[in-house]
C-alpha cells in the first residue's frame, strides 16, 4: 500500500512550558513521542511549526513587517529544537527554511522535500512562507499543496471546530464535518481564510483535532472518528 503523505501543523505553544511559553524539553519530548507512534502508520510526514511560544508580534509596538520576520526566526528556533528531539529518538529529520539561514538549516526546495519524505525522513518547515503578512496556517496549506499532501492535520488544544469558542460558550456547537465554504462563510477562526481557500482549491482535507490527548494523532491518521473534518 502506498504511503500517505501528511502535513502536520503544530503550534509553537505545543513546545512551550507553563502557559505555552519558551522551549520546554518535556513538552517537546511528548510531542515527539506522539509523532513516533504515528510514524508506524505508513506515512510520510512534514511539519510546519509556529513560533507563538517565543514571539507574538501583534500589538507589540514593532512595525508589522519587522515583527513578522521576528516570528519567522522564532519558528526556526522551534524547528531546530524539534529536529534535535527527533534525532535523539532515532528519527531521521531535517529542517528546511523559507528564509536564508544556511549555517543552521537548508533552504526550502520542493524537490529536496519530496526526496527526503520518500526516504522516510521527517521534514520540518521553518520560516513560514518567507514573506510577511502570511501566517503559519497559510504556510501549512501552501506546503501541503506543494508536496501533494493527502491530508493536513491541524493540531490544537480543543477537540475540533466549534461554532464559537467552547471555552467562552459551553453551548457552542461542535462540527463533526464542515465544508471549506461553510468554514469560510462562518468565519471560523481555527485557520485563516486563505488557508481554507488553498486547501479547497487543491482538494486537501483538513482534520482539526486535540493533539494533547495521547493517541489522538495516530487515530487521526487511521481515519478514526476524531475531531472535525473540513473538506
Amino acid at each position: 500500500m502506498a504511503k500517505k503523505r501528511v502535513l502536520l501543523k503544530l503550534s509553537g505553544e505545543a513546545l512551550g512550558g507553563q502557559g505555552g511559553f519558551g522551549i520546554n524539553l518535556p513538552s517537546i519530548q511528548k510531542v515527539v513521542a506522539e509523532i513516533k507512534k504515528a510514524l508506524k502508520k505508513n506515512i510520510e510526514l512534514a511539519i510546519v511549526v509556529g513560533g507563538g511560544n517565543i514571539w507574538r508580534g501583534a500589538g507589540k509596538g514593532i512595525e508589522r513587517v519587522t515583527a513578522d520576520y521576528m516570528g519567522m526566526l522564532a519558528t526556526t528556533i522551534n524547528a531546530l529544537a524539534l529536529k534535535d528531539a527527533f534525532e535523539r529518538n532515532g528519527i531521521k529529520a531535517r529542517v528546511q527554511s523559507a528564509i536564508p539561514v544556511s549555517k543552521i538549516a537548508e533552504a526550502y526546495t520542493r524537490d529536496a522535500t519530496l526526496s527526503s519524505l520518500k526516504k522516510g525522513t521527517v521534514v520540518v518547515f521553518a520560516g513560514g512562507t518567507g514573506n510577511p503578512y502570511f501566517t503559519t496556517d497559510t504556510t501549512s496549506a501552501l506546503r501541503a499543496a506543494e508536496i501533494n499532501a493527502d491530508l493536513l492535520l491541524k493540531a490544537t488544544q480543543v477537540d475540533g471546530v466549534y461554532s464559537e469558542d467552547p471555552k467562552l460558550n459551553p453551548k457552542a456547537t461542535k462540527y463533526d464535518r464542515i465544508s471549506y465554504e461553510e468554514a469560510i462563510q462562518k468565519k471560523l477562526k481555527i485557520m485563516d481564510t486563505s488557508a481554507f481557500a488553498l486547501c479547497k482549491d487543491n482538494n486537501i482535507p483538513i482534520v482539526v483535532f486535540d493533539f494533547h490527548k495521547p493517541g489522538n494523532l495516530a487515530k487521526a491518521l487511521s481515519g478514526g472518528n476524531i475531531g472535525t473534518i473540513v473538506g
